[in-house]
């Protein structure tokens, strides 16, 4: 007998292929273990959260970090920012818990990857020369890539969807790679998608 497969339901966003292929994958296999859960689309800068039903609570434009790459470099998480060199300073792709914490400065964020200091916050905006509002604002994803690796949303995505969703218990983030395939990073095969 054929496995079900649970298609998620996207409202009327158009996300990428592997998005849709991923989303449908995590619901047939029950990997998010009923858990809400957010899916981001590296290559296309945008971020999908889902209840654990495989609704989608909500999706933004967010900015990532400016190295391409998947992999975080060893260690990174215990050094200074001002340490981490620019070729450093990527959004690791694979499956994290997230946990609800706190940054230095007291603000509520999600860890995605605590150990390489890797977190989902509302942008921050005081460096004026990076124009992080206006990069979230722009039409393509050309211009998103600026932060040190964290993933940076919009303040009114976080407070209405990122933080009922994931800011009092754990999800599951599930980091899209942009340098290899799906299967290489989640090791598994992710089912085709159906159009909706």
């Amino acid at each position: 007998m054929a496995k079900t497969v649970h298609v998620a339901d996207f409202a009327s966003e158009k996300p990428a292929p592997t998005v849709r292929q991923m989303a449908n994958w995590v619901l047939s296999s029950g990997d998010h273990a009923g858990m809400p859960f957010v899916i981001v689309d590296k290559r296309q800068a945008r971020v999908f959260v889902f209840h654990p039903n495989g609704v989608l609570s909500g999706a933004t434009p967010a900015l990532m970090g400016s190295a391409t790459g998947d992999d975080s470099v060893p260690g990174i998480g215990d050094r200074q920012m001002s340490a981490i060199l620019p070729h450093e300073r990527t959004t690791p792709a694979g499956r994290f818990l997230s946990s609800p914490g706190v940054n230095m400065s007291g603000e509520d964020i999600v860890w995605v990857d605590y150990d390489a200091a890797v977190s989902m916050h509302r942008v921050r905006t005081n460096n004026k020369k990076e124009r992080r509002l206006e990069r979230l604002a722009s039409a393509t994803p050309d211009d998103n890539r600026i932060s040190f690796g964290c993933i940076n949303l919009p303040a009114a995505f976080y407070d209405k969807v990122v933080k009922p969703a994931l800011g009092s218990s754990p999800g599951v983030v599930y980091v899209l790679p942009e340098t290899r395939s799906l299967q290489s990073v989640f090791g598994l095969t992710v089912p085709e998608s159906r159009s909706q």
